[in-house]
């Protein structure tokens, strides 16, 4: 598998000249990992950064009666944003096919979703599906894009994979569930169950610089989770869309609502395999924990 665009080898090499003549070992070694993990995943958020960026100053400084809706100018920004990571090769085609599907499986969720009343998008707009402004899609999106983008910056390695058709039947019955919920009994905590058993042992192990770092799979799902959770508050906040306990005025999304996007990492991580199929970890290879 390539890890990485020929622009990303670019800018790639260039780090190596500065990197690879600090410290190796002890403290300054360890901070030096640590800064080049933190530069890594700002890289691999770029599109979802970006997207929470324009959210956030359009808050401020959208005119009120502009000619062009504030969610049709994020669904257009995002869409440039998209084109724009493809052509500048920040992004490889394989990982736009499947952002695309993130948006489709998002889209039909919103529209689901805003008619049984779950939250609602507050401000008109006239690129929207049944009441949805198709920007919203990109936020799905957005996650898939980080997941694809790590899997591949970080090299993942993984030791204990369960068997990959196990792990596409437990993705639709999450999104499933995501529906049916509203009409039988919520399953929810049943398929938590299912994904604690099928992923217990697994294991990813991932590179950031001189070393490779390992952590249990679940670990890094409930991190990605509760990350989502806070960029959710802030797209509430700045009232990208609401949630009915927010509409006499903001108020942070209840944690409980973490649950959810936990059981929405499996579907993400799960749809990212279909274009990074889970490698296993090669023998011999330097690993610490983390």
């Amino acid at each position: 598998m390539k890890h990485l665009t020929s622009v990303e080898e670019q800018i790639d090499a260039a780090a190596h000249g500065v990197l690879d003549r600090l410290p190796a070992h002890g403290l300054s070694g360890a901070l030096v990992e640590f800064l080049v993990f933190v530069l890594k995943q700002a890289w691999a958020c770029l599109f979802g950064g970006v997207m929470l960026a324009l959210i956030i100053a359009t808050k401020f400084s959208w005119p009120e009666h502009a000619m062009l809706a504030r969610y049709d100018f994020l669904f257009l920004a995002a869409l440039s944003i998209q084109i724009a990571m493809l052509m500048l090769r920040l992004e490889t085609s394989a990982e736009a096919k499947v952002i695309l599907v993130f948006h489709i499986v998002g889209t039909v969720m919103e529209v689901f979703k805003t008619s049984a009343g779950s939250w609602i998008y507050p401000e008109a707009n006239l690129i929207r599906l049944a009441g949805v402004p198709l920007f919203s899609g990109f936020m799905y999106a957005a996650v898939g894009s980080y997941l694809a983008r790590i899997a591949r910056i970080f090299d993942f390695r993984f030791s204990s994979y369960p068997p990959f058709r196990a792990t596409v039947l437990l993705c639709l019955a999450i999104y499933a569930n995501f529906f049916t919920h509203h009409f039988i009994i919520d399953l929810r905590y049943g398929l938590f169950a299912a994904t604690a058993a099928l992923y217990f042992k697994t294991v990813v192990h991932y590179r950031v610089f001189r070393f490779r770092h390992k952590m249990p799979l679940l670990v890094g799902f409930l991190l990605v989770a509760l990350f989502i959770w806070f960029a959710e508050n802030i797209g509430t906040w700045s009232h990208a869309w609401i949630y009915p306990n927010q509409n006499a005025g903001w108020a942070a999304v209840p944690i409980g609502k973490l649950g959810a996007w936990y059981l929405l990492m499996i579907i993400s991580f799960v749809l990212v395999t279909l274009i990074h199929r889970p490698q296993p970890l090669a023998g011999g290879a330097d690993s610490q924990s983390l």
